[in-house]
């Protein structure tokens, strides 16, 4: 009987974080390519653009004009998917087939920048601690309004990601429920913390750093890794190494040092293939409930779609819609790549 060889056999990786298995398939990451390529977005994009409706001292959709702003903007999203408003809702006696009930929020948009284009790993330091000192006042502001429990920052960079306008941006949608995924991390944080005392997140992040096969970047303060468990290509997660539960807790050092590992992690990106690499990411955190949560740990996914080249992506389908989420190429060899690539932008170089 052949031993396991978990680098080229077939395999299930555990997600504690949300209890979910990913198939691995390393083998079939050999096989040839002949479908679909998507098309490559033209990168070249004025600095600033009379069309665009996140541009400084333009209109948008709803009729208000944008401020000439030098920094970060914020404004409440003019197509926002939650409303404010409260809802007069009497709870239906049907709780098994057709439950419903209001979702009450405040949503959105922060603009990173003035300039039409660039995107993060395109900006100075500066640019980006401005940034996270806005993510910081957003999620407090946001945290302290009496309904709201839960504050998800966001962002989704390229067209491939359904991402509307290219002006360097993202999002908060800030909500009274924890939103699904939220919910599963919560408890399994939970779950963990009441049985061992300790964070999952903190023990996980320092077993990695012994292993050191998935480390892409690690600072004084932050580590960029591919997590044992990732289902994108080159899905990347950074974390905080001291035990911060949300952004807001951060201090100077740590905005300078987080600043600086979004911008070599998202350099790594575009270098990969030489092109501006596409993802979601977002920031999972603390909720708002104003309970301590000992057992969350600030950190932050990427979830880029590109599997082999700037126009060939992943596709969540047959097996993955059906079964479970499945990928070919391994975790540590994707962790190698990115971990080979200068964090230099190839447009400076």
């Amino acid at each position: 009987m052949k031993k396991f060889d978990i680098y080229e056999d077939p395999h299930r990786r555990f997600n504690p974080l949300i209890n979910e298995w990913v198939l691995v398939s390393p083998h079939r990451a050999k096989r040839p390519w002949q479908g679909q390529k998507e098309t490559i977005a033209d990168d070249s994009r004025p600095e600033y653009d009379p069309t665009c409706y996140l541009c400084p001292g333009n209109v948008r959709a709803n009729g208000e004009v944008n401020p000439q702003y030098t920094s970060s903007f914020v404004f409440e999203n003019d197509f926002a998917a939650l409303k404010q408003e409260e809802i007069d809702f009497e709870e239906s006696s049907e709780t098994t087939f057709f439950k419903a009930k209001p979702e009450r929020g405040i949503s959105r948009v922060v603009c990173f920048s003035p300039k039409h284009n660039i995107t993060l790993p395109e900006m100075d330091l500066a640019t980006i601690e401005d940034i996270i000192r806005t993510w910081q006042k957003e999620y407090t502001e946001l945290g302290k309004v009496d309904y709201i429990n839960y504050v998800q920052i966001f962002e989704n960079k390229g067209s491939v990601m359904g991402c509307s306008n290219p002006h360097p941006h993202g999002q908060i949608w800030a909500q009274s429920s924890l939103p699904t995924q939220i919910e599963k991390t919560h408890n399994s944080l939970k779950a963990y913390y009441d049985k061992n005392g300790s964070n999952l997140l903190l023990d996980y992040l320092k077993k990695e750093l012994e292993a050191k096969e998935r480390i892409i970047i690690e600072n004084d303060h932050f580590v960029a890794l591919v997590p044992f468990w990732a289902i994108w290509p080159f899905e990347t997660m950074i974390v905080c190494k001291r035990h911060v539960t949300n952004i807001a807790d951060f201090n100077a050092e740590e905005v300078a040092e987080y600043a600086l590992i979004l911008k070599q992690l998202t350099a790594k990106y575009d270098n990969l293939f030489e092109t501006s690499f596409p993802y979601s990411s977002g920031i999972h955190q603390a909720p708002t409930d104003g309970q301590a949560h000992p057992e969350w740990l600030f950190h932050m996914h990427f979830y880029p779609p590109l599997l082999r080249s700037a126009s060939v992506k992943k596709f969540m389908v047959g097996y993955e819609m059906m079964g479970e989420s499945q990928r070919d190429i391994t975790a540590e060899k994707s962790a190698q790549m990115l971990r080979d690539l200068s964090d230099v932008h190839y447009k400076t170089k």
